[in-house]
């Protein structure tokens, strides 16, 4: 099979011919036919979290396709089904997972983005422990409107929908509108929030607003970006979130919430933050601001977003911004080095 392999960090992919993947006995494998391109995908690729990859390693944790083949112990999953996997591979078994947790899985696998994760930047990918991994798609959707629910979407519905307090007519301040970002102002739209966008993009600001916001903030053009959320919400967001992960952004959500306000932490750190952001505390204390953290979402909890499709409250595919062959996903990761890319790319030529 086809797939784009690692070379060494920030170089190039190389698209070659690997071996196709068999299903462990509880695994299957998958057909892809889409694989979103990740800010996640391009951390690993720059060594933002270590460099432990060896050359040959499969970026890619955003896939949908057809299930090929399955192995003997598998109950649940078939040939044939439509599917999509959430990036954080469990093992459906520890406490976590037992209790609903499945994207905090004890001894779980990042799909893609660790050492001996095979991931979807390929023809076929092959996922271990498939009937709980594996997530049937909702009739008539396609591969593509769908790639982003193994990552960016469902990591932002997960992060609004049941981390944070959103309610109706709340302020909701989304900084940072790349993939997650965008997807994080449409959900909020849908749950009936008042939504702020910021970024330093006026083309992205402009998308945003397509998605459901109602003002934007262009973080290019002012010094206070919290002082222009709070004169735009009359106090202050209700709930604030990260959606890129670096200090600036981190510290003006915090800014940017009102009393009793809650900032959540989407967004990775790069190699230059280190997995640690100075925050202004003093004014969590005095203020009483909430920070949360938000990562992945349970598999079992994906039928509330199946259920907001197909009542026409959300469109996941909204969020695709463009489709791309297996060849162009070095030029993707590249383009994320300079905030390039919008919404969300997609691989769906392999």
């Amino acid at each position: 099979m086809r797939a784009a392999t690692f070379t060494d960090y920030g170089e190039p992919l190389s698209v070659e011919d690997v071996d196709d993947p068999d299903p462990a006995p509880d695994g299957a494998v998958i057909q892809v036919e889409a694989c979103g391109v990740c800010r996640s995908d391009w951390h690993a690729w720059r060594g933002d979290w270590g460099e432990v990859f060896e050359p040959g390693h499969i970026f890619g944790h955003e896939p949908a396709g057809t299930v090929v083949a399955v192995g003997e112990d598998v109950e649940t999953v078939a040939e044939g089904d439509h599917v999509t996997v959430p990036f954080h591979l469990g093992d459906g078994t520890c406490p976590r997972c037992r209790n609903g947790q499945s994207n905090l899985c004890e001894n779980g696998v990042n799909l893609g983005l660790e050492p001996g994760s095979s991931g979807a930047f390929a023809e076929r990918l092959a996922v271990p422990d498939a009937d709980h991994n594996v997530v049937r798609l909702p009739e008539g959707v396609s591969s593509i409107d769908m790639a982003g629910l193994g990552c960016r979407f469902m990591t932002a519905f997960h992060a609004l929908s049941h981390r944070a307090e959103v309610g109706g007519g709340d302020w909701l301040a989304v900084h940072g509108c790349g993939g997650v970002g965008q997807s994080a102002v449409h959900v909020g739209d849908a749950l009936g929030a008042n939504v702020v966008a910021v970024d330093l993009e006026n083309e992205k600001l402009d998308r945003a607003r397509s998605l459901g916001a109602d003002e934007t903030v262009n973080a290019a053009e002012t010094d206070d970006v919290g002082g222009a959320i709070k004169a735009l919400t009359s106090g202050g967001a209700h709930v604030s979130v990260d959606a890129l992960g670096i200090g600036e952004t981190c510290r003006n959500s915090l800014l940017s919430l009102r009393a009793t306000g809650q900032h959540v932490q989407i967004g990775l750190t790069t190699a230059e933050e280190g997995g640690g952001i100075e925050l202004p505390t003093d004014l969590m204390v005095l203020e009483e601001l909430s920070m949360i953290g938000s990562f992945g979402m349970p598999a079992p909890r994906y039928d509330e977003i199946f259920r907001m499709i197909e009542a026409g409250s959300i469109d996941p595919a909204a969020v695709v911004s463009e489709t791309i062959g297996i060849e162009d996903v070095s030029a993707t990761l590249q383009a994320m080095s300079g905030f390039e890319t919008e919404g969300i790319p997609v691989v769906d030529e392999f």
